[in-house]
């Protein structure tokens, strides 16, 4: 059963089209890859899915329900903005780790945020930061970083921030994970501990939305891919067919950059 589905969306900055009629869906546990060249709009699309921007055009949909239609006009609240991102669990190329706060402290922190607009918290609150104290330890604890988890973000490694930003996404349970180039900003030597912990993920059956530039890793960690070239979906398919087995030309000329390389 598809647990998301995208319809036809468009997306232009000024007179620029960036997404055009980007139609795709999800199977819910299964991992898809995003793959192309830098400004094929991987990136755009993976915020139009976390509403970190609106789409000109197309729908959302997320397990049955209608995120986004553009048909429907009229401006959202910005609580039902946040609402509809819960469904998403982002990480970002450059971490964006709060530098103030300890690695629990940056997972935990979305947590206490929207625990302290339910109604029973202030009653409740020492009992409902305990609960959200022990679920952060345990996230960490399952990026390998218990040992790292009262460091500052200055005192990890690179690897170690991404593993934190990983925790910190999956602290709300969201439906589906996504990853912009998870590893761009890593040394070579660092790449390696945070693919392992996405491999891992995937082993798990956690619903993944990966864009990436390990053609090796999308092949043998995703179930599909997406190959993306000028706002387009040019193909895609199984994993395995697309990078071993390639039908359009323009996939071809992509991934011979790394076959050959």
């Amino acid at each position: 059963m598809a647990i998301l589905e995208v319809q036809n969306i468009e997306k232009k900055f000024d007179h620029t089209s960036v997404l055009k009629d980007v139609s795709f869906s999800l199977e819910e546990g299964s991992a898809l890859a995003i793959i192309g060249s830098s400004g094929s709009g991987k990136t755009t699309l993976l915020r139009c899915l976390n509403f970190l921007e609106r789409p000109d055009g197309g729908k959302i949909i997320v397990k049955g329900e209608t995120l986004f239609d553009s048909e429907v006009k009229g401006k959202e609240r910005e609580s039902e903005q946040r609402r509809k991102r819960l469904h998403f669990g982002m990480v970002f190329q450059s971490f964006n780790l709060f530098p103030q706060y300890t690695a629990l402290e940056n997972v935990m922190l979305a947590e206490k945020m929207l625990a302290a607009e339910q109604s029973d918290y202030k009653a409740n609150k020492k009992e409902i930061l305990a609960g959200i104290e022990k679920h952060g330890m345990e996230l960490l604890d399952q990026m390998g970083l218990a040992e790292r988890m009262y460091h500052y973000p200055h005192q990890l490694s690179g690897g170690q921030q991404q593993r934190v930003a990983i925790a910190r996404a999956l602290a709300l349970h969201p439906d589906i994970l996504c990853f912009d180039e998870p590893t761009s900003a890593l040394d070579p030597e660092l790449t390696g501990e945070v693919l392992k912990v996405i491999r891992s993920l995937a082993d798990q059956k956690t619903t993944m939305i990966i864009v990436t530039h390990e053609m090796a890793f999308a092949r043998d960690v995703a179930d599909n891919i997406i190959f993306m070239d000028g706002g387009v979906i040019v193909e895609q398919g199984p994993a395995r067919d697309v990078i071993e087995h390639p039908k359009e030309e323009r996939t071809k000329q992509f991934l011979s950059r790394y076959t050959n390389g």
